[in-house]
């Protein structure tokens, strides 16, 4: 066969192919109770009155009356429209205008969008069959489930069950009210992504965060980007914030700060985990306590530290162990561990405790003290209770099996000896002349301090006391037994709590 008569049946089929292609994408009048060309309306237009059935590749539109272009293969349909397409996909509105060539279909005026157990209500939306998109940019109010979201403009990927929203969205859950800019929303995995400023609000939590995820079905979520969750009194921040609302569990990542409105506390460290049901904030990974009054500020540091909480949010107390210690400019400590419970105001040490006030060194086996009103009232030392406080020449010496501590204005002025007492003080006149080194023993004493200094000490058993003078006593006689002088370990400001050695 000739080569040219090839090409014309080659290019005969390509024609008749592409007929048939064209063909089959015209839109398709089913049924109708009238169909008439108006040239009113233009060449190539039919108008379709009562009961009008269109299809086009698989989809249907019903309406009550319609304008149908033959030759820009586009329909134009009025009242009680209806598209469906692809069996669970519904799609209403007052008109809609549909143009064949593109399959983008444009619905006005209570648009109702039907996507399995989705429905989206608006004014006027734009559905395009060929990539699933269905947009408005207008006004948008989505029920799916128990949740409903409204948002100034939103996109549907009905492939991916995927929604976009911008401006001013609003997702309302039974238990939570989402407030955000940016939101997408999957319908199928109830996972919810957010970018923006962001705020979610329930009984008893509030969550803030600019970047992050929320499944709406288990209630589990994170959160990044000046992450904040308040339970109550208290706020927990981070770079980012893992939390089950469900069992109220939670953990924060980087930059952690639990803050106490009602205890004026603020807890910093690098981790946290949080758990209601258990009521308790755990801190690691470098801990420090702020526990602030008008007055003073209590810095505490430790290798961990718990804040528990009751039920109704309220701090409870504050846990610091491992290698515990705080500075106060009127009193600074050290310990194994230490405890403050809010409720009776009262700071326990326990494990080796170290105890500097003023001048002077306390130990003991372990020490409470009690405070109030922005002030340190009390203080007990139990069992090995010794205190030591440095003269010019040795040191003054307290020991005994306990003993109690009286403050006024944030200053020892009185102890009291309780069992075993024992005492070496360097005796000095009024104007610091040594009369000489004073050793005693008794069962209870008193021991009144002014200007940080013993000025006087009342015996209430018959003591044992010699007045020794200079020189008479060795250097191994002027140091009662368990003698230690740990003030290398005193911390001299706030951040030398962080040094233990």
């Amino acid at each position: 066969m000739p080569k040219k008569y090839i090409l014309l049946l080659f290019l005969s089929l390509c024609i008749t192919i592409s007929a048939s292609s064209q063909e089959r994408k015209k839109i398709r009048l089913v049924q109708a109770n009238e169909a008439v060309y108006d040239r009113t309306l233009g060449e190539n237009i039919q108008r379709i009155l009562g009961n009008a059935v269109f299809e086009h590749e698989g989809a249907f539109l019903y309406c009550d009356s319609a304008h149908l272009n033959n030759a820009n293969n586009s329909v134009k349909a009025y009242s009680n429209v209806h598209i469906n397409s692809a069996d669970t996909l519904h799609l209403y509105g007052d008109s809609i205008y549909y143009n064949g060539e593109t399959k983008v279909a444009e619905v006005f005026d209570n648009v109702k969008f039907i996507d399995n157990q989705t429905v989206l209500i608006t004014n006027k939306l734009t559905f395009d069959r060929v990539s699933g998109i269905a947009y408005y940019l207008n006004d948008g109010h989505i029920v799916n489930a128990d949740n409903t979201l409204d948002s100034k403009r939103g996109y549907y990927h009905t492939n991916t069950k995927d929604f976009f929203f911008r401006m001013d969205v609003v997702l309302i859950n039974p238990d939570y009210k989402m407030n955000c800019d940016t939101l997408e929303y999957n319908t199928q995995t109830k996972i919810s992504k957010f970018r923006g400023p962001t705020t979610i609000v329930g009984e008893g939590t509030d969550i803030y965060a600019e970047n992050g995820w929320y499944n709406t079905d288990t209630d589990i979520s994170e959160f990044n980007e000046n992450a904040r969750v308040r339970n109550g009194d208290q706020v927990l921040t981070g770079d980012s914030l893992y939390y089950e609302r469900t069992n109220g569990y939670g953990q924060a990542f980087k930059n952690i700060q639990v803050i106490d409105t009602v205890q004026n506390m603020i807890v910093y460290g690098q981790y946290a985990e949080y758990d209601k049901s258990i009521g308790y904030t755990l801190i690691t990974d470098m801990p420090e306590a702020h526990m602030i009054d008008d007055n003073d500020t209590l810095f505490i540091h430790s290798d961990t530290m718990k804040v528990t909480f009751d039920s109704t949010q309220t701090t409870k107390e504050i846990y610091a162990y491992y290698k515990m210690k705080f500075f106060r400019n009127d009193m600074q400590g050290m310990a194994d561990s230490l405890i403050y419970s809010f409720s009776d105001s009262t700071m326990r040490l326990h494990r080796h405790p170290v105890l500097w006030a003023d001048g002077n060194q306390l130990t003991a086996d372990s020490i409470y003290v009690l405070t109030g009103e922005e002030t340190i009232k009390k203080m007990f030392l139990y069992s090995s209770a010794f205190m030591v406080s440095k003269d010019t020449t040795g040191y003054n010496q307290i020991k005994g099996r306990d003993m109690e501590g009286y403050f006024t204005d944030n200053e020892l002025v009185f102890i009291k000896v309780l069992g075993n007492s024992e005492t070496l003080y360097w005796v000095r006149e009024e104007d610091g002349t040594l009369t000489g080194v004073n050793k005693s023993f008794s069962s209870n004493m008193n021991i009144r301090i002014r200007d940080r200094k013993i000025r006087d000490l009342t015996y209430l058993a018959k003591p044992n006391a010699t007045l020794h003078p200079e020189g008479e006593l060795t250097p191994q006689e002027l140091l009662l037994d368990d003698f230690e002088w740990l003030d290398h370990l005193r911390p001299v400001d706030r951040y030398d709590i962080f040094r233990w050695q």
